[in-house]
């Protein structure tokens, strides 16, 4: 007799290679020199730091979780197995740093708590206004920094979750798409 709910069935996953593609995705445009730049170079200002890329990849993690559970198709789990994905990465880069077995599990906290932090200040200011996004970036990515680069950033944001809002499933889950240039965000900063 088969149950209705197998609570000891393992959940169906995407595909290792989706997940990976996506989160390679993620990383890369994070990385992207442009968020480094000071506004006089036409950049972000966000600090070329261990922190701030930290935070600018937890920027887009959670743009990109937003949009998978939207997916009606296993969106949730999508969504998970990318986070997992993400913390797998982080306690490896953890160990290759050379930090301690008992130490990682308090670091792996730490960064839980940055990411969960950071996501319900994002939502709340997506709900509010742009203004209010830009001060939610400016708090937690730029450290405070000029206000104008935090606008700038907000305007990218937007642009980038109405991009992937407009993505068929089939295109985000083939991680057949791309990430806006952070160039399509000049000018668009309301002050």
């Amino acid at each position: 007799m088969l149950w209705p709910f197998n609570h000891f069935r393992k959940p169906r996953l995407a595909p290792r290679g989706t997940i990976e593609a996506i989160y390679g995705m993620i990383v890369t445009q994070a990385r992207e020199p442009l968020f480094y730049q000071d506004l006089d170079y036409q950049g972000f200002g966000v600090p070329d730091t261990v922190n701030g890329r930290f935070d600018l990849l937890l920027l887009h993690l959670w743009m990109v979780l937003r949009r998978l559970r939207q997916n009606e198709a296993g969106g949730a789990e999508l969504s998970q197995a990318l986070f997992d994905h993400f913390c797998a990465d982080m306690d490896a880069n953890l160990r290759e740093m050379g930090v301690g077995d008992l130490a990682v599990p308090k670091r792996m906290q730490a960064f839980g708590e940055a990411f969960y932090g950071r996501s319900t200040a994002y939502d709340l200011a997506l709900t509010d206004s742009s203004e209010a996004l830009a001060l939610a970036l400016c708090r937690n990515i730029l450290e405070g920094g000029q206000i104008e680069n935090a606008r700038r950033l907000a305007a990218y944001t937007d642009a980038t979750i109405a991009q992937l809002g407009l993505l068929d499933d089939a295109a985000l889950l083939a991680a057949s798409w791309r990430f806006p240039s952070p160039r399509q965000a000049q000018g668009s900063a309301k002050p």
